[in-house]
């Protein structure tokens, strides 16, 4: 197992200089440990109940299970060229699989998937990229152009690079941002009432009010720094990834702790292991993690 050391200790970024943080967030001498590389491109980790990671090989069209006990194993493949994950409140593992451009839930132990959105207005999707689901089994998901060498079309399908909100029954589909130049990242609070969502075309990450129809409003900037993935921890901190590795934020916007990879882009992050406070980094061609003093938190 290969350790990176943090560089030059960050975790006076994460002290109680802030009245939001009462102990850092990093766990005191954790350093970051590689578990796995020589994958093509990672990306979408997400955690189950029991606190297992899975995340995606996209090039290589697979999903990748890192168990409580440190194994890893091929969990799904071909996985629809999978991208950003999330589990529900069921433990049903939800995915972007933009090989067709669709939203999918992947059934856990039969390991089949269910395409529950591949349209919108009989368009095709311009290719799912991040998703969260609500409390209530309702989903937010970012929907932005990256022309993938696996696509038989070379144009957007939709003009609007948006946001789109899915109704619990799955049945009704509804455009929520359509002011974004690339959205990206997607996560939300564990309470439903507050969805963070970034703007990697414009260097932005912003967050809305879930009002009770599951409209948006009250946009806030958060910060202005590009993203990929995001995730939050129980102090309601928001995480974000890029090519300066993981970046922790509080609510209020105060930049909190950095911990930097090594790596040219660190795509994602997620929460997890037997007590859901490891911290899982998904970072060009590695998987890493780190011992944090936080948990993470699901709907």
């Amino acid at each position: 197992m290969h350790l990176i050391t943090i560089l030059s200790y960050f975790f006076a970024m994460a002290t109680a200089s802030s009245p939001h943080q009462a102990t850092p967030l990093v766990k005191e001498g954790a350093t970051l440990q590689k578990l796995a590389g020589d994958f093509a491109f990672t990306e979408g980790p997400t955690s189950d109940a029991e606190g297992n990671v899975y995340f995606t090989d996209q090039p290589n069209d697979r999903i990748m299970k890192w168990s409580v006990d440190g194994k890893l194993s091929t969990y799904m493949q071909p996985s629809g060229r999978s991208n950003g994950m999330f589990f529900d409140r069921k433990d049903r593992l939800w995915s972007c699989a933009d090989a067709k451009n669709e939203l999918w839930i992947i059934d856990k132990n039969k390991k089949k998937e269910t395409v529950v959105v591949k349209e919108y207005e009989g368009k095709r999707l311009n290719g799912p990229n991040d998703v969260w689901v609500m409390p209530d089994g309702s989903a937010y998901f970012t929907d932005p152009f990256y022309k993938r060498d696996w696509w038989d079309h070379t144009e957007q399908p939709i003009e609007i690079q948006g946001v789109y909100f899915l109704s619990k029954d799955h049945k009704t589909l509804t455009r929520v941002i359509a002011d974004f130049n690339k959205p990206n990242g997607i996560v939300g609070t564990p309470d439903g009432k507050k969805l963070y969502v970034t703007d990697i075309g414009d260097g932005k990450i912003y967050h809305y009010k879930i009002n009770p129809d599951h409209s948006l409003s009250d946009k806030t900037l958060l910060c202005e720094e590009r993203s990929d993935g995001m995730t939050i921890d129980e102090r309601g901190n928001v995480y974000i990834t890029n090519g300066n590795g993981v970046t922790a934020y509080s609510p209020q916007g105060e930049k909190l702790v950095n911990i930097p990879t090594g790596q040219g882009w660190t795509a994602n992050v997620c929460f997890g292991g037997k007590d859901h406070s490891t911290l899982f980094i998904t970072a060009s061609t590695g998987f890493y993690s780190i011992d944090m003093n936080v948990r993470g938190v699901k709907p």
